[in-house]
């Protein structure tokens, strides 16, 4: 298999500094999801200029661009495109200087601090070494370019405007993302791999009253907090040692003056969980729990919940992440790992799920292996390497680049080659 693979990577030299530079554009110019259409036309505009069959404006800015290259396989490789609201603090001379105006009607600082610029360059670099070299491989590539995933709603979006009639069906799926780790590092896992996450807010029901009166009122603050606490033994208490949940209270509000009891307290919390019957116990628990002390203080009526949004789990096909496993550590050596669990959460499955079909999502690492390394020597990696989402987050250049687009690459052409097959 690697033939097909060297040769499709013969031209990553000649490829390199374009893709660099566009990479470094942007990042500098992130947006955020359902907005991408600086990015979109760009990403559709290059894809055609390959060859690619494209179609735009799936999902309001979803890009899929197709490539067929006789009789064969069909392959779906997804990258996301959106941003987040962060102020950049990375220093880099490409810096997001970029404000947006968010779904509240605010104008915030936009960022892509969680490493989506990074693989869409990773995958329109493959796209379109892919396109260079016809002879190498054999089947049909479907590159999509996901909007919105940080909302969670990007891929059903996509799905909802058609997605299903408007490409080949794959035979396999696959995503990455750029995580934490050194530059470099390839890691893939079968089976379980990123965790379901629900939000919810709940909104408990109190009675107001002057503060130096607390008789009078039933205090929803009080109740909050009493729920905070209640709530952290969900996982600890209620769940086996060996099950893997978090459950994280984000946010409290309440009241407006340090002498008025208010109204109402409003909880907004984030649950993540590995399969389905963990999922449903922690919700139900929650659900129980905020009745529970409701009930308690005697609140004038039951707490709302409201779901804000949810992602599937990510459980990757144990066959084609086995395969792909073996693929990468005869590729990248000792580079290749198998990763361990990650509470991160994403919303790609729907897309292979909507097709029926088995999927494979890995990691590579973003961060300067030097810089990395010295951390790890200090025993100062969780303090001094950002993380996804922090606004001093962004992947070293090089070689994250390169093993992106070679992952990719060996992923693609595990299938795709002349001489593999599904």
């Amino acid at each position: 298999m690697t033939a097909p693979i060297d040769r499709v990577l013969a031209g990553l030299d000649g490829i390199r500094p374009a893709a660099e530079e566009f990479y470094r554009d942007l990042h500098a110019h992130p947006e955020l999801g359902g907005n991408e259409h600086r990015t979109a036309g760009r990403v559709a505009g290059l894809l055609r200029e390959w060859g690619y069959e494209v179609t735009e404006g799936i999902g309001a800015t979803g890009v899929v661009g197709v490539l067929t290259r006789g009789r064969g396989p069909v392959v779906l490789l997804r990258a996301d495109m959106d941003a987040l609201p962060v102020r950049e603090a990375t220093g880099l001379p490409y810096a997001s200087t970029v404000t947006a105006t968010g779904a509240d009607g605010r104008e915030r600082p936009v960022m892509h601090a969680c490493g989506h610029d990074m693989h869409v360059t990773c995958l329109l670099g493959l796209a379109q070494l892919m396109a260079m070299a016809p002879g190498a491989w054999r089947g049909t590539l479907i590159a999509l370019f996901q909007p919105s995933e940080e909302n969670g709603d990007g891929a059903r979006a996509m799905l909802d405007d058609g997605l299903a009639r408007r490409v080949p069906r794959p035979d396999v799926a696959f995503a990455q993302h750029v995580l934490p780790y050194p530059a470099g590092y390839v890691g893939v896992r079968p089976g379980s791999f990123l965790s379901a996450a629900d939000s919810l807010r709940v909104t408990l029901y109190g009675r107001g009253a002057h503060g130096s009166m607390p008789q009078a009122a039933v205090d929803p603050v009080v109740m909050a907090a009493m729920c905070v606490v209640r709530l952290q033994t969900i996982v600890s208490r209620e769940l086996a040692a060996t099950t893997p949940a978090v459950l994280t209270v984000g946010s409290i509000t309440a009241g407006t003056s340090p002498n008025v009891i208010p109204d109402t307290a409003v909880i907004e919390l984030n649950v993540r969980t590995y399969d389905e019957a963990t999922r449903r116990q922690v919700l139900d628990a929650v659900h129980r729990c905020v009745a529970a002390e409701a009930a308690a203080s005697g609140a004038p009526k039951q707490p709302s919940v409201e779901h804000l949004n949810a992602f599937p789990p990510t459980v990757n096909d144990p066959e084609v992440a086995g395969r792909l496993g073996e693929a990468f550590r005869a590729w990248f050596g000792e580079d290749a790992h198998t990763i361990e669990l990650q509470t991160a959460s994403e919303d790609f499955s729907a897309v292979p799920h909507a097709f029926g079909a088995p999927f494979a999502y890995w990691g590579i690492g973003g961060i300067d292996p030097d810089t990395y390394r010295a951390a790890e020597e200090r025993g100062t990696v969780r303090q001094d390497v950002p993380v996804n989402h922090s606004a001093a987050f962004a992947p070293v250049i090089q070689p994250t680049l390169d093993t992106g687009i070679k992952a990719l690459a060996v992923a693609a052409l595990t299938w795709l080659g002349a001489d593999g097959g599904p």
